[in-house]
């Protein structure tokens, strides 16, 4: 057993990178005799020395390149005065070695399909990976944008986005969240190595890497999704786990003693300990290439690291996590480290050897492209099914009219069995639409007949058996659809189950992430299950959620028309809610007037007249006011009818066409919307309601919606009221 100048245990090249070890050296601030808390049985009490300079790996230049990226994250952090610059500092080294050693990429080209993907869990640190693209040459983030790290409008926003930094592959911030992109990222290139991959020719070939820290690990999700990722035997996700022992509280140890790797190993996992992240490159760089040596499952690599290492009075401490140094610690960093450079100057030798990446990642594109042209020869027809769906991200033709198809040949019909209708009939058209359901099927109707499960032994399957996972679902969704390889990804559950994942929702909208989410059993009519079950508020409150539509369709050519505008809207996740019972197919039905959002049914105002009163339904509720609107006419009120499949829909259509549907003659006084849920937001549109604002009962369908009141006598009586 070696020790460091300062005090640090040096790893023995003689062991194997997969032992596990007991110890975890500990950092000793320079004059001080004390040590930190750590995890019980597993510390190693050693005292440094006062010291002017902090040893590090041995080899000046990699200190150099190392430090490199320290200061750059150090530098944008202080003069934001906000960040995190902590985990940068520790994760330093880790970062030098998979970017500069092991990483397939190409800096002028991020969107080159078979790069390697890499993802910043811990997103908080963003400016480790902000440092990285700079350095490595990327054209997305120049030093003026690191200068202007979270400010107004810069390239660098305080956590990673994918839509404003190329580079970025998926937006990271909520812990957690990453690590299950990344499996959905992994799952992604399984899958289409499993489609498109030859004996004698490999085009789909890369890794998914991810950094994460103790707080991914402690929030649920990330186990959901690692779970599912060791089962399906993920064998090019490899994750780094920053093992710093500091979260915002201070010392993990505090609330976070469980053996991570033991539970790596129980999922399925390979699992490897690095003991010294801090100095020991070569451990780092034998992990990652025992790593990928392991193809039959997903790796975790433990790196012991120092949070805000190099910081002499802060690291190790919950001071260096997130908030900036100050001048005087900066100071004392660059000596403490022998960085003589000052803010955002990086040295010109450091500089060339990281920008050799862009000469390795034009020449990896360029041998990449020679296969696929290769592949073109050989299998001409995957060849050009590649390069269409796969590269240029397009859909195939006449999926629309299968859906058009469908729904003519279509009659009364749950719109759950009408969405599996619709997804059988996209299927043989779309080899690029997977997905699938948080173990309930048989229940939201998702599967595709005859295209196989996706599972360890047969990742072609393109149906996908989440579990009972639903906040990994979509987490995971958002990977799938996030690795820019024109796959379309849906997923499903009961739609009250939507509170579960609801914040992987909120990224699908936010990292504009087209994600299809099938949401079955919409509302108090499914029943016997209860309030529990019942979703009330949760439509309004989706359709409070920017970028993402919320859409109900009434029957099957609105169900065939929501699909449509799913399918095409690759940028914006789509909701379905569906019913669990059947609705009859609407007379005048319009697949076009469904698709811009709200459409008329009927009027019954005389020629050239205008309807005494307005109705306006979505989903199942569209049926109960075409009742009302015959008993009114009978008693001789005329009614105009609309069903409104999707607000977000129709408020991208220009003022001209929502004049036509709700005319400023019919006053909001004399319009009512009908809709078995929450009747937050409908005074956009109308000043009278029918809708609940309770919890539902337990009871059967049709007798829970008659006694909340969704019935076409209760609209009557309303309206009568409204006159």
């Amino acid at each position: 057993m070696a020790f460091l100048a300062n005090g640090f245990l040096a790893a023995s090249s003689a062991g194997t990178s997969s032992m596990v070890s007991s110890r975890r050296s500990s950092w000793v601030r320079p004059g001080s005799k004390s040590v930190h808390r750590s995890r019980p049985s597993s510390t190693v009490v050693m005292v440094a020395p006062m010291i002017e300079k902090l040893a590090q790996t041995g080899d000046a230049f990699s200190d150099s390149c190392i430090n490199a990226i320290r200061f750059l994250a150090i530098d944008g952090v202080e003069k934001a005065k906000s960040g995190h610059p902590g985990m940068p500092m520790g994760m330093a080294p880790t970062s030098y070695v998979l970017w500069n050693k092991i990483m397939k990429f190409n800096p002028k080209n991020p969107d080159w399909f078979n790069r390697d993907r890499f993802v910043l869990s811990a997103g908080h640190g963003s400016m480790l990976q902000y440092s990285m693209l700079y350095l490595t040459g990327y054209d997305s983030v120049g030093i003026e944008d690191l200068k202007q790290f979270r400010q107004l409008g810069s390239a660098t926003p305080g956590h990673p986005e994918n839509f404003e930094t190329p580079g970025v592959e998926v937006t990271t911030g909520p812990l957690g969240q990453g690590i299950c992109n990344a499996v959905g990222l992994a799952m992604a290139e399984k899958h289409l190595a499993a489609v498109y991959n030859k004996p004698d020719a490999t085009l789909v070939d890369h890794y998914t890497y991810c950094i994460m820290g103790d707080g991914c690990h402690m929030e649920g999700v990330s186990g959901e999704a690692c779970s599912l990722a060791g089962h399906l035997g993920l064998g090019k996700l490899i994750a780094m786990y920053d093992d710093n022992h500091i979260s915002i509280d201070g010392h993990t140890d505090i609330s976070f003693t469980e053996d991570v790797l033991k539970r790596f190993e129980a999922y399925g996992w390979h699992t490897i300990h690095v003991q010294d992240g801090n100095t020991d490159l070569n451990s780092i760089q034998a992990a990652i290439e025992e790593a990928k040596r392991v193809t039959d499952k997903p790796t975790m690599i433990k790196v012991t690291t120092i949070i805000g290492y190099g910081s002499p009075n802060k690291a190790d401490s919950h001071d260096v996590h997130g908030a900036a140094l100050g001048g005087d610690e900066v100071e004392a960093t660059r000596k403490y480290l022998g960085w003589k450079h000052p803010p955002f100057e990086i040295p010109a030798d450091v500089l060339d050897h990281f920008r050799q990446n862009v000469a390795k990642g034009a020449q990896a594109e360029g041998d990449w492209a020679k296969v696929l042209a290769s592949y073109k020869a050989k299998y001409p027809e995957l060849g050009a099914q590649f390069q269409s769906l796969v590269l240029n991200r397009e859909l195939p033709s006449g999926w629309e009219q299968a859906l058009k198809d469908a729904a003519a040949s279509a009659g009364k019909s749950a719109t759950r069995q009408l969405s599996q209708l619709m997804l059988n009939s996209l299927a043989p058209v779309m080899p690029n639409l997977v997905g699938g359901s948080a173990d309930l099927a048989p229940s939201n109707l998702t599967i595709m007949k005859g295209y196989g499960d996706f599972l360890k032994a047969t990742p072609e399957g393109r149906n996908l058996r989440f579990g009972v996972r639903e906040h990994g679902m979509g987490a995971i969704c958002n990977g799938i659809a996030l690795h820019s390889s024109g796959l379309v990804p849906y997923c499903a559950t009961f739609f009250v189950f939507t509170d579960y994942m609801r914040a992987a929702m909120r990224i699908s909208a936010l990292s504009q992430a087209g994600v299809i989410y099938i949401m079955t059993h919409d509302s108090v009519a499914l029943g016997e299950d209860g309030p529990t079950h019942q979703p009330i508020e949760h439509i309004a409150s989706f359709r409070v959620m920017p970028n993402i539509n919320m859409t109900r369709p009434a029957d099957a050519t609105e169900t065939a028309a929501c699909y449509a505008k799913a399918i095409e809207s690759r940028k914006t996740p789509t909701i379905m809610a569906l019913t669990r019972q059947a609705l009859p197919k609407l007379e005048n039905g319009s697949f076009e007037g469904a698709k811009k959002g709200a459409y008329v049914l009927s009027d019954s105002a005389p020629s050239g007249g205008v309807a005494d009163v307005l109705l306006v339904a979505t989903g199942s509720e569209v049926e109960t006011i075409l009742q009302a609107a015959e008993t009114l006419k009978s008693k001789g009120t005329s009614v105009r009818v609309v069903s409104m499949p999707c607000w977000e829909w129709f408020e991208e259509q220009d003022d001209a066409y929502k004049s036509s549907v709700f005319p400023p003659s019919i006053p909001k006084s004399k319009r009512l919307a009908c809709e078995a849920a929450s009747s937050f937001g409908w005074a956009r549109y109308v000043d009278n309601t029918v809708c609940i604002d309770r919890f539902g009962v337990s009871a059967p369908g049709s007798a829970a919606m008659k006694h909340l009141g969704i019935t076409a006598d209760h609209v009557v009586a309303k309206v009568e009221s409204m006159m």
